[in-house]
């Protein structure tokens, strides 16, 4: 793995942001929790959480890629068909379990859980997004059943599950849902249709998930659909050249204290990364494995990988981590 060099120049750049007093700048995520190429996308999301921390503010907007189970029936979708999927979309890392799911299912009500997460208990509504991600693609979890969404979320701090599920249909919810998906849908002419990012939507162009939008204070730029981090990162140092970005992270250890919520392997891989080199998922989990053996962190079986944690860290509980089909919260 290459080695972390500094030249100095993070430290100027930091003295430099903090005399401008540079803005923040807003990152508008469209996803959608039943969207693998989103799941997929988790890795480079959490770099950048960690290079720019508070410096970039999060606004998740949900696509609602589907409103019936049939939207997907209809185009040839089969249980074993999106089990299969996860063959292909493992080469980026996340967690996957391969099991079929009792039925196929739609997102709508899982975007509106996340939805109503904003409005109810701000600031939790990227931990509702992926809490609902995980059991997606490590679980049997049917996105379209309340009584499992429910199970799902009851796990994390500072949210109320029953009171979340029992505003899903809810008029502010449903004004709110409505808008994102409409926000969603305005992606013609954009540099994403250009790049081919974007999708047919009921004869509108609608952004392909995960699409980010980051805004600073002298204009925004645009990633469509999934994308390496790199573009990502290029984007926010032209918006903002005077940001303050953190240096990859020296250890496994030192990664999981920023994310006390816990990071999948290829997440803490991806977070070592130096610059443009790709992740060394071996050597993370090399250093994962022998702090666990020291007592120092914490593993969490998640489908065909795991959470990690620190030990010292309060966590919060991830329900389904083994792929339970969630059989005893089956709705009617």
């Amino acid at each position: 793995m290459a080695q972390r060099q500094d030249n100095g120049n993070h430290h100027t750049r930091a003295q430099r942001s903090a005399q401008s007093g540079a803005a923040a700048i807003e990152a508008t995520l469209y996803t959608d929790p039943g969207c693998p190429w989103a799941y997929s996308a988790n890795p480079a999301l959490r770099v950048l959480e960690w290079r720019y921390g508070s410096q970039l503010s999060w606004r998740v907007v949900m696509i609602g890629l589907t409103e019936r189970a049939e939207e997907y029936t209809e185009r040839g979708f089969t249980p074993a068909r999106m089990a299969l999927s996860a063959l292909h979309f493992r080469r980026y890392g996340m967690p996957f379990a391969l099991a079929p799911k009792e039925r196929v299912c739609a997102t709508a009500r899982a975007c509106r859980a996340v939805v109503a997460a904003r409005l109810l208990y701000p600031g939790r509504e990227l931990a509702v997004l992926r809490a609902l991600a995980f059991a997606q693609f490590t679980s049997g979890l049917l996105l379209d059943d309340d009584a499992q969404l429910q199970r799902v979320l009851e796990p994390l701090d500072r949210v109320d599950a029953a009171a979340l599920i029992a505003q899903l249909d809810s008029d502010v919810v449903t004004a709110a849902y409505e808008q994102d998906r409409a926000d969603s849908r305005s992606a013609a002419g954009s540099a994403a249709e250009l790049q081919e990012k974007t999708a047919a939507s009921a004869g509108q162009v609608r952004f392909t998930a995960p699409t980010v939008r980051f805004k600073g204070a002298h204009g925004e730029l645009l990633a469509g659909g999934f994308q390496p981090v790199e573009a990502y990162d290029v984007l926010i140092a032209n918006l903002n050249p005077a940001l303050r970005r953190r240096p990859p992270a020296a250890s496994a250890l030192e990664a999981l204290a920023a994310f006390p919520e816990g990071l999948c392997t290829q997440e803490v891989a991806a977070i070592m990364a130096v610059g443009n080199e790709p992740p060394d998922r071996r050597s993370a989990e090399a250093q994962l494995i022998g702090a666990l053996a020291e007592g120092a962190a914490r593993r969490q079986p998640l489908g065909d990988d795991a959470l990690w944690s620190c030990s010292g860290q309060a966590q919060e509980g991830v329900s389904l981590a083994a792929g339970e089909p969630l059989a005893a919260a089956q709705g009617g």
